[in-house]
């Protein structure tokens, strides 16, 4: 489940803005030398956003201390229109928090296990270098809270999910989200950033049937959701909950995929990737139509909307899209643009 990425300099990642990097090109920290990297300054509390929003870019501050609260929460929400679901989360949102690290920083995360929780649970953090990703420091009864300490070492886009025992079914409930390890100096400078994440739903119910769903053991087994969606619901990301740009602006998504057992194939419907941080890591492709990614895994996708419109988000295994709620809309506001898209009448 870890990554191998490899720790850029901030020479590295502007060279990554226009070319691909490889290893042998000379410009890379390892992880070791992260090791090095001091924290300094005050602590820093991380702040917490409800998705797709997200905290504020690092910038090009120094490494340091940073405090992150979680907690578990067993709550009853909407996973559809009519149609409830007794979801489990990370900060009563799913996916949970979104975590922004820098490398080399120290961070300490309290896991919090709500009161009137059911079950006890912990978190697997793919950003940690040990035993678990921190699961087994941190398994927590109801109404108890666990800390632990671990340092940043490598750069790129990490899922983070509960891990506590049947995995399976805390995942599929909506325990997940993602932690960002932004390099030295941070990530280039664009105008809007987004937190987006699939995953799905198993419900004893048939898709859109009405009232409160639980959770299906024999449809996980069988790898055939009821739902799977954007941000825990079906379009979640649709009406007055679409995200929002304007001509001209440069768009960062986050993008993660829980699983817990699917491959999405996450598209924009008119538009074209400029970039694709592959895997979450630290290589960059360039003009990417669609992009894989895999259970348990992220990418970053970057471009650039010339043309005033509905562009639509989509796993492109499309019957997901259109018929169990893997679909959401970019609105762009602004000047028509009939140099790049004209329509003949």
């Amino acid at each position: 489940m870890k990554k191998t990425l490899l720790l850029l300099s901030t020479t590295a990642l502007l060279l990554m803005a226009c070319k691909q990097t490889t290893p042998s090109e000379g410009a890379l920290m390892s992880a070791t030398e992260a090791q090095e990297i001091k924290a300094v300054g005050a602590p820093e509390t991380q702040a917490i956003t409800n998705p797709p929003m997200l905290p504020p870019p690092v910038g090009d501050r120094e490494a340091k201390k940073v405090v992150v609260h979680l907690e578990a929460t067993e709550i009853e929400g909407e996973l559809a229109d009519g149609v409830t679901y007794k979801f489990w989360t990370f900060n009563d949102t799913v996916p949970g928090t979104f975590i922004r690290l820098r490398v080399g920083d120290e961070v300490e995360l309290h896991l919090k296990n709500a009161s009137n929780s059911v079950m006890p649970h912990n978190i697997d953090l793919h950003a940690v270098n040990g035993p678990g990703g921190g699961a087994e420091a941190t398994n927590v009864a109801p109404g108890k809270t666990a800390i632990f300490k671990f340092k940043a070492l490598q750069p790129g886009l990490f899922v983070y999910h509960c891990a506590m025992a049947p995995v399976p079914m805390h995942i599929a409930n909506g325990m997940y989200g993602l932690v960002l390890v932004e390099p030295a100096g941070g990530l280039p400078k664009v105008d809007r950033e987004y937190y987006i994440m699939q995953s799905e739903f198993y419900t004893t119910g048939k898709t859109d049937e009405q009232g409160l769903q639980e959770f299906d053991q024999d449809k996980g087994l069988d790898e055939n959701p009821t739902y799977v969606v954007f941000n825990g619901k079906k379009n979640a990301l649709m009406g007055p909950n679409a995200l929002q740009a304007k001509v001209g602006e440069t768009v960062r998504l986050f993008v993660g995929n829980a699983g817990p057992n699917l491959v999405s194939s996450f598209h924009v419907i008119g538009e074209i990737f400029d970039r694709v941080y592959m895997e979450g890591g630290s290589k960059i492709n360039e003009n990417v139509q669609t992009t894989v990614i895999g259970a348990g895994g992220a990418a970053i996708v970057e471009f650039k909307v010339e043309v005033p419109g509905e562009y639509v988000l989509v796993d492109h295994s499309i019957f997901r899209a259109f018929n169990k709620g893997a679909i959401g809309k970019l609105v762009v506001t602004g000047d028509e643009n009939p140099a790049i898209f004209h329509k003949v009448q």
